[in-house]
């Protein structure tokens, strides 16, 4: 760190520099005569403004904290937060593309239909994170959510998890835990499970609540703020800031401002979102990664009727198979029942396809996602680009829409047509998707996984394989490229640490909660040494 900020004064002193707001190749000296372009010399890494046809831009003298974290979504944040709860004095800067919670809304409340929110969508980016925004579900068992188990242990895993279950209930979330009890009615349902070959994973389930998560997260907001950590909204990661093996902090923009944050130590946890920006880090400075999981699949929807018994005994089933032919790993996910299927917009317009579940505002249907996880190595290694691709193929075929369809259609062979749907048992929550064939965008090897899949549900839950069940598309899953770290989540980076989902360790909430608790311990417990 010293060693790069001397470099940064002996430029400060020694040079100049002509700042131009034109990239084509005509010399300035020739391009200024007949234009309004304004220039001036300034001394390097002071407040720098270049202006162009009324354009400004600057650049800020670097911020000097001890701990810089990348998102603002639970890893990031409970990062944070155990660091204060420990006692720790060190400076902290968080920094967010998104708002801040009270500031984060949805347009598509009032206009009905998803607007496709620049630069980015508010379900999907801001402090929460885009978990808090759709069903805001906290899973109690380690045996779910990613595989960060297999790194710090399963036992130091579940422990963490009842600790941070601990904090959710401080800051307000509903005592209530969904899945448990009813063993005898468990005990049928997995029979059937296994008579169908899936697996029933056991997993209490800790239901926020899209609208309550919202105040509970900006009830931990307020905490931080009160307790002297410092928040960026707005401010997007663009680089970070090496030293030959070791990381010495970020390159930050809003908008046409720029800052360079220098701190001990970076904590990454952009969330899905930021997956595919972390992968091409990793790929461009040789931080230790491989490629990981991708998830490719649906969002169903069926009649509450269907789903009764599952829904009262277990809330939300989560059921694993390996269907023939291929043997996929498929699963269910997010399940809401009373739910609405929701639209979210990831970078370059592409539109998946979610679930909401609210506490009190409650639909007919109960929606859940099936998906297939795909794995690549040798010779195509980029699993997140195949899933963008699957989703761009399935947009365009709906017009930049989620598309649907039912499901006795696609064992038919032919499309949905609006007209079948606006007198069918099940209506679509999604009243701005668009009716069609998802089949003709999804890939023959998961479309084939679903379908079996499906079928093999319904020998758990009866009716769930109907000709008017609703299959959305597309869902996806981006927890690829999986960082190597070791058990305090150290990268071969000095300095780096990658949390939550886009590191490849978690998926959902709970786990990356976990993870941010154990670095907020970690760097605690290392203040001084």
């Amino acid at each position: 760190m010293t060693e790069y900020l001397d470099k940064r004064r002996r430029f400060r002193y020694s040079t100049w520099c002509v700042l131009f707001a034109d990239t084509d190749t005509v010399p300035w000296r020739e391009r200024n005569k007949n234009s309004s372009l304004s220039y001036f010399f300034a001394r390097a890494d002071t407040m720098i403004r270049y202006q162009c046809f009324g354009r400004q831009c600057r650049r800020r003298s670097p911020m000097k904290k001890d701990v810089v974290i990348i998102g603002a979504g639970p890893a990031g944040i409970f990062t944070a937060l155990e660091m204060r709860k420990r006692g720790s004095r060190k400076s902290i800067v968080l920094v967010e593309k998104g708002q801040a919670v009270e500031d984060r809304r949805c347009p598509k409340s009032k206009t009905g239909q998803c607007v496709s929110c620049k630069p980015y969508c508010h379900i999907t980016t801001g402090f929460s994170g885009a978990g808090a925004f759709s069903d805001g579900k906290l899973s109690l068992s380690c045996e779910v959510g990613g595989d960060l188990p297999t790194l710090i242990g399963p036992e130091r895993a579940q422990d963490t998890i009842r600790y941070a279950d601990g904090i959710y209930l401080e800051f307000g979330a509903d005592s209530r835990i969904e899945g448990l009890g009813n063993t005898e009615e468990v005990k049928a349902i997995r029979k059937r499970a296994i008579q169908a070959g899936l697996k029933l994973v056991d997993c209490p389930i800790r239901h926020l609540g899209t609208e309550k998560a919202q105040d509970l997260y900006y009830a931990i907001e307020q905490y931080l703020l009160q307790n002297g950590v410092e928040m960026l909204f707005g401010y997007e990661c663009t680089d970070l800031i090496l030293d030959g093996e070791a990381c010495l902090g970020v390159r930050v923009r809003r908008g046409r401002e720029e800052q360079e944050i220098l701190a001990e130590r970076t904590v990454i946890a952009t969330g899905r979102r930021g997956a595919d920006w972390l992968e091409s880090l990793c790929a461009e400075y040789n931080i230790a990664h491989q490629p990981g999981t991708v998830d490719i699949g649906v969002r169903v929807e069926v009649r509450s009727e269907v789903m009764e018994t599952v829904n009262r005994v277990l809330y939300e089933s989560k059921l694993v198979g390996h269907p023939r032919p291929f043997k996929n790993k498929v699963r269910t996910f997010c399940q809401n029942p009373g739910g609405f299927v929701s639209q979210e917009n990831y970078d370059n317009d592409l539109a998946v396809v979610n679930g909401h579940s609210y506490k009190e505002l409650k639909s007919d249907n109960t929606n859940l996602a099936i998906l297939c996880s795909h794995n690549f190595s040798f010779p195509f290694n980029q699993p997140i680009a195949y899933a963008q691709r699957v989703g761009e193929l399935t947009n365009m075929l709906g017009a930049g829409h989620i598309m649907v369809q039912r499901f006795g259609d696609i064992l038919d062979g032919k499309r949905t047509w609006p007209k079948e749907l606006n007198f069918a048992n099940v209506r679509p929550t999604l009243p701005d998707a668009v009716a069609g064939d998802i089949t003709a965008a999804m890939p023959y090897r998961a479309m084939t996984n679903i379908i079996n899949f499906i079928q093999a549900m319904d020998q758990v839950v009866p009716g769930f394989a109907s000709t008017e069940t609703l299959l959305y598309s597309p869902e996806l899953k981006f927890y690829s490229n999986r960082v190597k770290m070791d058990e305090d989540f150290n990268t071969n980076v000095k300095g780096l640490h990658c949390l939550g989902d886009s590191s490849g360790w978690t998926r959902g909430l709970m786990m990356a909660s976990v993870m941010g608790v154990l670095m907020g311990r970690e760097l605690a417990e290392k203040e001084g040494q």
